[in-house]
């Protein structure tokens, strides 16, 4: 799995008819910053509204599911939010000429080759994956469904289908790794039942239905007339049953689970809409978007409570962002006054640097030499150092500007800090930068604990 987040190079379009509202709509996949995460965007409506990925918007999961934010509504977006998990891809803004996505053939292969033509691209901040940390478990007893998810540091996905029927008997599938999603998933197309058809047509829905985008699966007895029925429906010719086969003729199977595969593929898609990449074995029997739904709202209320806010994460087996030579080709500071290590996160508003505190520092030589602390103006530089590298991101060409610290207010120190600590410094922009002046909010933690914080005033001067 991805250690960064991507998003795609440049925008690339798909058109076709949405499968419930049969309006013809072209979606373009757009690249996004750092942070964005997945959002609809309705831009043949006024205002053009933002439509945010979140399952706290979804307002219907009729055969489909469906969000509603900002007063614009985009229906069946589970084929579109699966092709962008199978990708890992994390940031991208998707604008609609209308009220779905193109159901194209069924699937979510033809969005997972316009996002490869489009061209992935690695961003400058870590994945913000939620690691599942105890058993998550929705049962619908009614209905016999169960979805669960268990901890574990990657993501996989096993699905099982039972609809009772002689044609289409118990399924399973499973994904074990994501890299295989485009090959073993993504071509996985949507199906129903030959009986729901008339009903779902008099329910208002899959008006853009066609044996072309859809496996119809023959699990009854039938009368030509039937057939004749169906196929006036769907404005075709005559239809028949492929023999031996319980399934309509439009086209042969990819995969002789592909029902079950199509499944998970739905609940790939759904479970997108908790706002962060996964690492969690999930479980699933008998699911449907309702139950996939319901799962994503426990799975996010977990997140909600378990998350810590505004502390960071040091791994200090991931990679940083930048490394000592890259904030040193950055910053102009050198020994004794170069105190950040490590950049470990950076986004278009914040910036997390690592300071390793040892008993070697010049300064403990003459402050408090019987009592080593770390000297409070020296914390301050070094969270000062921290944002300027946030400050000179802002600009094209940093090599050609000085970020000096302009102002301190609202400073405390809570904590001492002494040899063998890790200081992780946080800055945040507290405002958009103006005529290159910045306030940032800083603090500092040691082993989770809060040692020091500062607002900061950073001014941004270029070099003559």
């Amino acid at each position: 799995m991805n250690l960064k987040q991507h998003t795609i190079q440049k925008p690339v379009t798909v058109s076709g008819v949405g499968l419930h509202t049969g309006v013809i709509a072209s979606m373009t996949f757009q690249p996004a910053p750092v942070n964005h995460g997945y959002k609809f965007q309705r831009i043949d409506l006024p205002g053009q509204p933002i439509v945010d990925a979140d399952v706290d918007f979804v307002v219907d999961v009729s055969r489909g599911t469906t969000l509603e934010h900002n007063g614009a509504r985009v229906h069946t977006v589970e084929h579109t939010l699966a092709a962008l998990v199978g990708l890992q891809i994390d940031n991208c803004l998707i604008q609609l000429d209308g009220p779905e996505p193109p159901i194209m053939d069924g699937s979510s292969i033809k969005f997972i080759e316009a996002l490869d033509d489009a061209g992935l691209v690695e961003q400058n901040a870590l994945r913000n994956y939620f690691e599942v940390p105890s058993e998550v478990r929705y049962r619908d007893r009614d209905r016999d469904v169960e979805i669960a998810a268990l901890p574990l540091d990657d993501y996989r996905v096993t699905v099982m289908v039972d609809y009772n029927s002689k044609v289409l008997s118990s399924q399973h599938a499973s994904l074990n790794d994501i890299t295989l999603f485009k090959q073993e998933i993504a071509k996985s197309r949507t199906f129903c039942f030959l009986h729901e058809l008339e009903a779902l047509f008099k329910a208002n829905l899959i008006k853009g239905g066609d044996l072309s985008n859809a496996i119809v699966i023959v699990d009854r007895e039938f009368e030509d007339g039937e057939l004749d029925h169906l196929s006036s429906l769907l404005g075709k010719p005559r239809v028949s049953v492929i023999p031996g086969k319980g399934i309509l003729n439009n086209i042969d199977l990819h995969y002789a689970n592909e029902p079950a595969r199509h499944k998970l593929l739905d609940v790939v898609g759904d479970l997108a809409l908790v706002g962060r990449p996964l690492k969690a074995q999930i479980l699933a029997a008998r699911p449907g978007h309702a139950a996939n739904v319901e799962m994503a709202k426990k799975i996010k209320k977990l997140m909600r409570e378990t998350q810590k806010p505004s502390i960071p994460v040091y791994d200090p087996k991931v990679p940083p962002v930048m490394d000592i030579k890259q904030i040193s080709n950055l910053l102009a500071h050198r020994y004794p006054f170069q105190l950040i290590d490590k950049i470990i996160h950076m986004d278009e508003s914040s910036v997390v640097g690592v300071k390793n505190v040892t008993i070697n520092e010049p300064f403990f030589t003459g402050h408090f030499p019987e009592n080593p602390v770390m000297p409070g103006v020296l914390q301050i530089e070094a969270m000062a150092q921290t944002g300027g590298i946030l400050v000179m991101s802002t600009v094209p060409d940093p090599e050609n500007y000085w970020a000096y610290l302009a102002a301190i207010e609202n400073c405390r120190f809570r904590r001492n800090v002494v040899p063998g600590d890790t200081v992780i410094f946080k800055c945040e922009f507290m405002a958009p930068m103006k005529r290159g002046i910045a306030k940032m909010h800083g603090q500092a933690w040691v082993a989770g604990q809060l040692v020091m914080e500062s607002d900061m005033t950073a001014s941004l001067v270029r070099k003559k």
